[in-house]
């Protein structure tokens, strides 16, 4: 006879707590991407200082370099996290990166119009009009912002069924 052990109530909560806490936050930032807030604040900082350390390898580099360190970052933590066994910090870090995700979703998707209000104003320094441009595909920033939503949706699934597949270390 097989002898199953079961969770207690409390052991359930511990384990998915961080999943349900987050899980409204998810929600709220894909349905609200256009909205502007604190987080943004820390991922445009974030974004500014990748143009200068990827400066030194070219023009196109230099100016995806904001969208690298936004995706870099983040992407280094959640490797950090689960290389040690910190689910919660991995989980962290996951949705700090769908976030990223979603706010270089909406600066893709505004290549073509170019409406979004940039540091310093100059219509011109657009990244992603740039980058589409030389890229041949400007016309498709809609669809280049579509692709970013998606990678956050699948980072925010990720980040909350990820109990059910990544022990914690306690």
């Amino acid at each position: 006879m097989k002898v199953f052990n079961k969770k207690t109530a409390i052991e359930v909560w511990r384990e998915w707590r961080v999943s349900l806490i987050l899980l409204p936050f998810c929600v709220y930032y894909v349905v609200n991407r256009q909205d502007y807030g604190l987080l943004d604040n820390a991922d445009l900082l974030i974004h500014e200082a990748g143009h200068f350390f990827f400066g030194f390898f070219g023009q196109f580099i230099r100016v995806a370099g904001g969208t690298l360190m936004q995706i870099l970052l983040p992407s280094l933590l959640v490797w950090h996290f689960l290389v040690h066994s910190y689910r919660t910090g991995a989980q962290i870090a996951l949705f700090w990166l769908g976030h990223n995700f979603l706010n270089i979703s909406v600066y893709a998707a505004d290549a073509q119009a170019r409406l979004l209000p940039l540091l310093g104003g100059n219509r011109s320094g657009h990244d992603w009009h740039y980058l589409l441009g030389r890229l041949d595909l400007l016309e498709h920033d809609a669809v280049v912002g579509n692709v970013f939503v998606g990678l956050a949706i699948i980072c925010f699934g990720l980040l909350l069924i990820m109990p059910r597949f990544v022990a914690q270390y306690e």
